[in-house]
């Protein structure tokens, strides 16, 4: 699988093992702050890394518009049992976070997710934990968010050139089976490739 995000950019060229340690740095320095102004701050020195990405940076957080709502569900509880601030909060610290994790993703290959992952991963091979098939799982949640919103945009774009009327339970369905679909054709390629294999296979073919 390409990068996410083309031409290529400077962030393409930061090793990902930096950028995984980078992303969790920052979203641990991010989870005590409970001012809203210090993280709208962070949110527009993020707001100005994608621009610097110019139109392919400003597409990609188009990409992102599906989750407002959620976030609006998530910020409104929030201000309903702990006041406006607290709800401005979390908003902005789940959207900074979010926003930090599709920089390291659209910006990083899936082999050097793997790669990172991997060892990582391999702590937890006395668990009876798979490290490949673990670092693979991770790596494709990684990847595939911001190509199902790009699928799902595409079917809301669809409708609205039709019709102008609220998106109708049926098309969600659909797309529901687009992506029961899609998990079945990258679960055919998996196996076809060994990774059906058992924990004690070394011997799997790479990426």
């Amino acid at each position: 699988m390409t990068d996410g995000l083309a031409p290529q950019t400077w962030l393409h060229r930061v090793p990902a093992g930096v950028k995984f340690v980078g992303l969790a740095l920052l979203s641990v320095l991010l989870l005590p702050v409970g001012d809203w102004r210090i993280l709208a701050g962070a949110l527009a020195v993020i707001a100005i890394v994608y621009a610097g990405f110019g139109r392919a940076g400003m597409a990609r957080l188009s990409l992102l518009r599906p989750l407002v709502p959620l976030l609006v569900v998530v910020g409104g509880v929030q201000a309903a049992s702990g006041g406006w601030n607290a709800g401005a909060v979390v908003t902005m610290r789940l959207l900074a976070m979010l926003l930090l994790a599709d920089l390291v993703s659209m910006t990083t290959t899936m082999s050097a997710l793997m790669e990172v992952l991997a060892p990582v991963l391999r702590l937890l091979r006395p668990l009876g934990v798979n490290p490949r098939k673990m670092a693979l799982a991770v790596a494709l949640v990684l990847r595939f968010v911001p190509v199902l919103m790009t699928r799902w945009r595409a079917r809301e774009e669809a409708w609205k050139a039709r019709t102008h009327r609220r998106i109708p339970p049926r098309l969600v369905a659909a797309f529901l089976a687009d992506i029961l679909q899609l998990a079945d054709r990258v679960a055919e390629a998996l196996d076809a490739r060994g990774f059906d294999r058992s924990a004690a296979d070394h011997h799997s073919p790479p990426l």
